[in-house]
């Protein structure tokens, strides 16, 4: 007697959990987002948020050179066509990078000079130079 009164709890609990799992909605699929536009290629840095430098690169066409004073903080952006490792060897920065995702680096320098940033593609392809960032004494103000 126990027996049957226990089979048929549990058939109730299952057909009480099967309904609920038609009754609920079914999970929404996600669009995939659109890939983001490469950056612009303007030579002069914009000012980001809070004062901060925007310097962007692209492993597509001629190295560019972007400049920075002294001490200013930047946020250096290098989008690439495929994937790899982007590095700016003088300042020990290394990350990678993939299209559609940028590499990107927070940047605070206060000595002038060149900054070479470097893409090592993952096919194995030779490592190349994508653009330099000069870094330069800020006008005195006198």
């Amino acid at each position: 007697m126990h027996v049957r009164r226990a089979l048929l709890l549990f058939a109730i609990v299952l057909l009480l959990a099967a309904l609920a799992a038609t009754i609920s909605a079914p999970p929404r699929e996600r669009e995939p987002a659109a890939p983001p536009s490469p950056p612009a290629r303007e030579d002069p840095p914009r000012r980001a948020d809070g004062g901060r430098e925007q310097l962007s690169f692209s492993s597509a066409g001629e190295p560019r050179t972007r400049r920075l004073p002294a001490g200013a903080s930047a946020r250096v952006t290098v989008a690439v066509e495929e994937p790899g490792q982007v590095a700016i060897p003088r300042l020990g920065l290394t990350t990678t990078a993939l299209p559609g995702t940028p590499a990107i680096f927070p940047l605070l320098v206060s000595r002038p000079g060149s900054y070479e940033v470097r893409l090592r593609p993952a096919s194995g392809a030779p490592e190349r130079r994508v653009g330099t960032i000069a870094v330069r004494r800020p006008p005195r103000e006198d």
